[in-house]
């Protein structure tokens, strides 16, 4: 049976790299908390943005969406999920709600994993949930001719519990320990439970949902205020090579965790510079004055090649409305300034060159 020692595993992970990673998150954490007494009527408006942000991304990911329409409505319970991919969107919502309200009293252990779990599927009438897996399963990939090849094969289901088990107890050893960075434990953690693959269903969801649970319980709080979910979708295909890189060897005990560990501080670090980058939209300007609504969206195109939603821009400028975003990019639009590309919920914009 396969052995996890978190604390002797994250001393070999301290090369530069990663140390300059972890020395720049922990720098960004200060600022947050500083940043935090200064604006706190931002952070709601964070907050809220980035909660829908998490339940849409992290579903869709998996191939579960909804109008946004409904699914606005779904995350503010307005309204009662009316097939399965809104019960599933539901589920993903409640268990949110609990780790974002009640994280310092959710220990990450096999039985608060299997009650996540449980209600991730309570809105549905699958008998799964709160079960680790009866069967084997595998984890697939699709090449670019579209056909479907094993990439990994998880552990068999007889042995799940056991591990899910050690990888816990490895996780709350290193934490203990007073010198393993959490970051690194978590990282780890994280790595492990996904390549042990432990459900039948929402594997993917319970990772970012326990990446979430175990980053608020050791203070990183940036993902109630940015969407890790949403930035692990922009970056999908580097995930998937991190993750195929450091699940090399994993069932002989010989793989790297490096790899994974690297791209999830990436993530967290790249949420952090988002976080400065919203409280810095609101607060500040190149000539020292507070720059109107319209002169804010307009500085966003300037800021990046790439094309932006709308959703977009209202994640980035939280406290603009809805209503004054449509009205200036009608503005930008009819002035050059910008072009339209996409239609429907592929719409974005970007800036004329």
């Amino acid at each position: 049976m396969k052995r996890f020692d978190y604390i002797a595993s994250a001393r070999d992970l301290l090369t530069p790299r990663t140390t300059s990673l972890l020395t720049a998150i922990h720098e960004a954490r200060g600022r947050q908390s500083t940043q935090a007494s200064i604006r706190p009527d931002i952070l709601t408006t964070l907050s809220a943005v980035a909660r829908v942000q998490s339940i849409d991304t992290s579903n869709r990911i998996e191939g579960i969406a909804t109008s946004d329409k409904r699914l606005d409505a779904i995350v503010a319970e307005k309204v009662a999920p009316r097939n399965r991919a809104e019960e599933e969107i539901a589920g993903y919502r409640d268990v949110l709600a609990v780790i974002h309200e009640s994280h310092d009293y959710i220990p990450p252990t096999p039985n608060v994993i299997l009650q996540l779990h449980r209600d991730l599927f309570r809105h549905t009438p699958l008998t799964f949930g709160g079960r680790f897996k009866d069967t084997d399963n595998v984890i697939m990939e699709r090449d670019a001719n579209g056909d479907n090849h094993v990439r990994f094969a998880p552990p068999s289901a007889l042995a799940t519990p056991e591990l899910m088990g050690r990888i816990c107890d490895a996780y709350a050893d290193a934490i203990h320990d007073g010198y393993t960075d959490s970051l690194l434990a978590i990282a780890m953690f994280v790595l492990d439970f996904t390549c042990i693959h432990p459900f039948n269903d929402g594997n993917g969801r319970m990772r970012r949902l326990l990446t979430l649970l175990l980053l608020y319980r050791n203070g990183y709080q940036v993902g109630k205020y940015i969407s890790l979910e949403h930035l692990i979708e922009r970056s999908k295909d580097t995930y998937y090579e991190a993750l195929a890189a450091s699940t090399v060897g994993w069932n002989e005990g010989g793989n790297d965790y490096a790899p994974f560990a690297n791209y999830l501080l990436g993530v967290i670090l790249a949420a952090y510079r988002e976080f400065d980058a919203r409280i810095a939209a609101v607060t500040t300007s190149p000539d020292g004055k507070r720059p109107t609504k319209t002169e804010r969206i307009a500085a966003l195109f300037d800021d990046t090649l790439s094309p932006m939603s709308k959703a977009d821009i209202l994640a980035r400028l939280p406290d603009i409305s809805a209503t004054t975003v449509e009205r200036t990019l009608r503005a930008l639009q009819d002035d050059g300034t910008i072009v339209k590309i996409g239609a429907g919920r592929s719409t974005r914009y970007v800036r004329r060159r």
